[in-house]
């Protein structure tokens, strides 16, 4: 049902607002790691005669490395527990890590690693890469917006992306269950 890629989202997140926000001369690539307490990533799906689900990812690590003046020299990595999932019903919660949905025990990590980063403008970035899961890997796009703090000390952002769940395998309840997982991620870094 729900997909892990939205832990990965959150890391990648990060990585294009730091390209965007400016600050630290190409001569001095910043290296970091994302925060987990200052970053949400969501997911919602739909199913037909249901409320639509919403739920997150608790458990994740991911590494930047970014060129302020140049983001297409950036470079994200990340893996998210698949078993960190969480709608709120812990019942529920163990059906989506059950093999019919993301088979946490067979595939306990989720992984994205960057291929591109595109400065979209002073507010918003592109960033591709491939997505691992349930053991495919496909190019995802997360398209991310920034909001730099009025004392320009922090920089947010909010990410997202759709993910056809079916492509990666996990085509259980469908076609009740919706095929497209929308995710969202937010997260706050200092510049």
């Amino acid at each position: 049902m729900p997909s892990p890629l939205s832990n990965i989202f959150a890391v990648l997140t990060s990585f294009a607002v730091l390209g965007l926000a400016g600050g630290a001369p190409a001569s001095e690539p910043a290296a970091s790691s994302i925060d987990p307490a200052r970053t949400h990533i969501g997911f919602t799906i739909d199913a037909t005669g249901f409320p639509r689900t919403q739920g997150e990812f608790h458990a994740f690590k991911g590494q930047l490395s970014v060129n302020f003046d140049r983001p297409s020299l950036s470079r994200v990595s990340f893996t998210v527990e698949s078993g960190s999932i969480d709608v709120g019903s812990p019942s529920f919660d163990g059906t989506l890590r059950g093999p019919a949905f993301l088979n946490s025990e067979r595939f306990p990590v989720i992984a994205f690693r960057s291929t591109s980063v595109e400065k979209v403008d002073d507010k918003t970035a592109r960033v591709v890469g491939d997505l691992t899961m349930l053991g495919v890997t496909l190019p995802l796009q997360l398209d991310v917006d920034v909001r730099r703090a009025a004392n320009g000390q922090r920089v947010g952002f909010a990410a997202r992306a759709r993910i056809d769940r079916l492509a990666y395998g996990m085509n259980s309840g469908y076609p009740i269950i919706s095929r497209e997982v929308d995710l969202t991620v937010t997260s706050e870094v200092a510049r």
